[in-house]
């Protein structure tokens, strides 16, 4: 497979140059023989394509990428926008939704697995480099839809977004192609219930931010299975805000097995601040408000409510401009519908512990 592809390049790659050298003279003397305005509009550079918004949909495996990009799909309909979904994921099999561009068109895990003996996470990381050598077929592809919103549903695995530089390029590449998308990363909410979980995740999420070097919104999904795996320590705006994290230091001290890894824990904690960037929105797929608010951050961050593309009025712009006011007044919300009173206090719960 990697020895085709090479091959078809290099043809290419030679048919161009032999094009290009056999025919210079003959587009020089055919310039001479045109009008001053047929030169003018022969020698005009080609116009930038029309610009397009989109999602790009990252995060850990099982963190309901596929979910999310089936909802909002939905969502962005019944809105009115021309939306398609874009299959980045060699290894989603059954999608439950409409998909315009399938990169299993172009290459399969399984093949790759199959033809070069490698595990699933190999395999994974070959496929986003094949897709990357073979980004003309992507555009192909895209210019299909050059109307239309994008939702890209990409792969789960973490390394690919935290130090890996394939999707990185792609996503670059996508940028030059005139695309303002905006890194949606989904995460378990669950993990909120574990200290040091979610000091993982918050790790995750920096580091993912700082390598995509995209927009970014961080997401909460699963909202309604929060507590599924234990009570929350404070409440959702601690979490969701990313507020003092020495409180949750102090809880996760009182845990025998991580109180020796008090010093890694805190210095964690320290960048994590130092850096100031990571925040969450609370998302529950089902939830028309929660999908609206998600949707609004994500618009925010690309731009796209200050386009043209659709009708501007005072409603569209004031969701551009909220403050922390209507924020905590959401997050309040989220957390009365989804988060249960709690019944002991969080120093009554370090003692049980």
């Amino acid at each position: 497979m990697a020895a085709a592809q090479h091959g078809s390049s290099t043809k290419y790659g030679t048919n161009i140059i032999g094009h290009r050298q056999q025919h210079k003279g003959q587009e020089d003397g055919n310039l001479t023989s045109l009008s001053f305005g047929e030169v003018i509009m022969a020698t005009k550079p080609s116009q930038p394509p029309s610009l397009r918004f989109g999602q790009v949909v990252i995060g850990p495996p099982g963190s309901g990428k596929t979910t999310y990009c089936q909802g909002m799909q939905e969502f962005l309909s019944h809105l009115g926008r021309k939306v398609v979904v874009v299959n980045m994921d060699p290894a989603n099999e059954g999608l439950p939704y409409s998909c315009a561009v399938d990169i299993s068109e172009l290459v399969t895990l399984d093949d790759v697995m199959e033809g070069l003996k490698l595990g699933p996470n190999g395999g994974l990381l070959y496929c986003m480099e094949y897709l990357e050598a073979n980004l003309d077929w992507l555009e192909t592809k895209l210019e299909e839809h050059s109307d239309c919103y994008f939702l890209f549903d990409c792969p789960g695995q973490v390394e690919l977004y935290t130090h890996h530089n394939s999707v990185k390029n792609i996503f670059a590449q996508l940028a030059k192609w005139n695309f303002r998308l905006t890194a949606v990363h989904l995460v378990d909410s669950h993990y909120c219930a574990d200290p040091a979980k979610f000091i993982s995740v918050l790790c995750t999420s920096l580091s993912t931010m700082l390598h995509v070097e995209l927009p970014h919104v961080n997401v909460l999904s699963k909202m309604d299975l929060i507590e599924q795996y234990g009570k929350l320590a404070f409440n959702l705006d601690f979490y969701t805000d990313v507020m003092d994290l020495t409180y949750l230091l102090d809880h996760l001290a009182a845990d025998p097995f991580f109180r020796k890894f008090l010093k890694l824990n805190e210095k964690l904690a320290g960048v994590i601040q130092d850096y100031g960037l990571v925040s969450f929105v609370p998302l529950n797929v089902q939830d028309r408000e929660s999908m609206t608010q998600v949707l609004r951050t994500v618009d925010k961050a690309n731009g796209y409510c200050f386009g043209d593309l659709e009708e501007r009025n005072l409603h569209a712009m004031m969701s551009a401009a909220v403050g922390a006011d209507f924020q905590f007044t959401s997050t309040l919300g989220v957390q009365e519908r989804y988060v249960g009173d709690a019944e002991k206090t969080v120093e009554e719960e370090v003692m049980d512990l």
